[in-house]
């Protein structure tokens, strides 16, 4: 018995189950190869710049490689290594929205925890810390003008 020309495409792609079934896959395989070696290499390169962008010394370069390329990065992964190409439309609104969450907590609970006072609220522990610093940092000052 000859094979139906869907067990014949199935087959050409690693697939072959000997029964013709399609196993509910719904999609071509072929049309969603992805060069996983390539992707790899790329994701390599990207850390590279990611490790050696603070090494420039400059703040706007650190921020760009570091959160930038981090970004580019993740997308990467998600879309290629998760499948997150091919499947439905939904994914993508379901990942905005928890990146639109994730903004509003940061915009909720950043104005807090990046300064030492709040309406309600001291930091005393960080307060200290920021003293002891200072008056630190004026002693260094002071013994480094002495020795001139």
């Amino acid at each position: 018995m000859e094979p139906t020309s869907e067990v014949k495409a199935h087959s050409e792609h690693g697939h072959d189950h000997g029964h013709g079934h399609d196993h509910g896959h719904g999609h071509d395989h072929a049309a969603h190869h992805v060069n996983y070696v390539k992707i790899y290499y790329v994701l390599l390169v990207l850390l590279g710049v990611s490790i050696a962008g603070p090494m420039f010394g400059h703040k706007a370069i650190t921020l760009i490689t570091a959160f930038g390329i981090a970004v580019i990065k993740a997308y990467m992964v998600a879309a290629n290594f998760m499948h997150l190409k091919v499947e439905k439309k939904y994914i993508s609104y379901l990942l905005l929205t928890a990146i639109a969450f994730m903004f509003l907590f940061y915009a909720g609970v950043s104005p807090d925890v990046m300064k030492h006072r709040g309406r309600q609220w001291e930091n005393v522990a960080a307060q200290e810390w920021s003293k002891k610093a200072l008056i630190e940092d004026a002693a260094e000052r002071e013994h480094g003008h002495e020795e001139h």
